[in-house]
């Protein structure tokens, strides 16, 4: 069914390398939960403007299970994480992008007695990552494991890397070269690990460095997802916690600098931009805040550029493109955001309740809501409505873009959409 790694080495030992490169690339077409770069940017895509139940959906298949993931494809197959309801049994299930075809459904962890989660949380929200081969999942404290791709067998798993997460599991891991990135923030414990993307072992982990023990456990928690930033040539892991921002070596996890903040709980993950990096803060009123990415130690007030409050998502992901930020807040505030100078280009209500994080795919920004919607505006210095879709069921986990067709999780189904020339 799929090609065996071997497979791959034997086809490519005969192909000039520009070639390899090509193919290598089409075989993972979306790795992250933000796409092949983390950004949730999509330069061009010839995807649909509009859809619905009856219009424009190649095909739709149910997702048994609950689970907020988002899916990641690679040779055309498309993995996303679900759990039964009561969170005692933790699932990956693999569909074949062009068809629609349910190829794995398996158990990977089980749990006997598993932990509280918040009502709009689930037991499998974090998104996996993948490439060529293989597959990591990840359930926050419940387990970590890698996934052979062509038999969804497990190679190995960790079930020892734990804390508290208070509202169940939230932020996804990353890969970089040889290793495999997480975020750890709970109540109890708040550190960065790093394991070996071969054997699961650990390679690093390195603790916060900002004393929490003034705070609640309430407030030491936070669900972001890290990224990679290009810091004067050097590549940097830029991570988010409660209470501050930090760099890390990625070689050792060594912490480079912080900024603190007041914060705790943010979901969406940080942006990069040349030697800028844009967070925010969560609760309890968010802040973006835009970061330089030089210094060592506490660089709080030398390195902060500019701040933002209004509307400030707490769980949706913002996009970067160009010199915008394009975001939406839990409430259906919609907001283009000047990088450079912090100062709202515009700002338009466009209604319902966000959690999916928001895609820019050419000239388009698509926003998709909890109840099923989806408003598409123009990528531009003005807000410009251009539709509105709905689908039976809302989207908790962000969208995919493949090919010029996207795929959507909604909570109960896996869609793809697409349509002749993206009308």
């Amino acid at each position: 069914m799929l090609m065996s790694v071997a497979s791959r080495v034997l086809l490519l030992a005969g192909v000039p390398l520009l070639a390899q490169s090509v193919l290598l690339a089409q075989s993972v077409q979306w790795p992250d939960y933000r796409g092949p770069d983390a950004s949730g940017h999509v330069r061009e895509a010839k995807v649909p403007l509009e859809w619905s139940e009856t219009k424009n959906v190649v095909w739709k298949r149910r997702v048994l299970g609950m689970g907020w993931s988002t899916p990641v494809v690679a040779d055309n197959v498309a993995w996303l994480t679900t759990s039964t309801d009561d969170g005692k049994k933790l699932q990956v299930a693999a569909y074949d992008i062009r068809d629609g075809k349910l190829l794995f459904e398996r158990v990977v962890f089980e749990n006997a007695k598993p932990e509280k989660k918040n009502a709009l949380n689930s037991f499998a929200s974090p998104s996996a990552v993948v490439e060529s081969g293989r597959v990591y999942v990840h359930f926050g404290s419940y387990g970590t494991a890698c996934l052979d791709a062509e038999t969804s067998e497990t190679i190995w798993e960790r079930r020892d890397i734990n804390c508290d997460h208070m509202e169940g599991p939230g932020s996804s891991p990353i890969l970089y070269r040889n290793l495999l990135i997480f975020n750890v923030d709970g109540g109890d414990v708040q550190y960065v690990i790093a394991l070996d993307k071969s054997n699961g072992k650990t390679k690093w982990q390195t603790e916060r460095s900002l004393d929490l023990a003034k705070h609640p456990a309430d407030l030491r928690k936070a669900y972001s997802t890290p990224v990679i930033a290009k810091v004067r040539r050097r590549d940097q892991l830029i991570s988010t916690g409660a209470q501050g921002n930090y760099g890390y070596d990625l070689k050792t996890g060594k912490e480079l600098w912080r900024v603190r903040f007041k914060g705790f709980s943010m979901a969406p993950r940080p942006l990069v931009a040349k030697d800028m990096v844009y967070v925010t803060t969560g609760f309890m009123r968010a802040q973006m805040l835009a970061i330089k990415t030089r210094g060592k130690g506490d660089v709080t007030d030398d390195n902060i550029v500019w701040k933002y409050s209004r509307n400030v998502p707490k769980m949706s992901s913002p996009v970067l493109v160009g010199d915008r930020i394009f975001m939406i807040d839990d409430g259906g505030f919609a907001t283009c955001l000047d990088r450079l100078t912090g100062k709202a280009v515009w700002r338009e209500r466009i209604g319902g309740s966000h959690c999916a994080s928001p895609i820019c795919i050419g000239d388009r920004v698509y926003y998709f809501d909890r109840g099923g919607k989806t408003v598409v505006v123009k990528n531009a210095d003005e807000f410009e409505r251009l539709a509105e879709n709905e689908l039976d069921d809302g989207f908790m986990a962000s969208p995919v873009v493949v090919g010029d067709a996207l795929l959507l999780r909604s909570k109960t189904h896996l869609y793809r959409i697409e349509g002749q020339n993206g009308k």
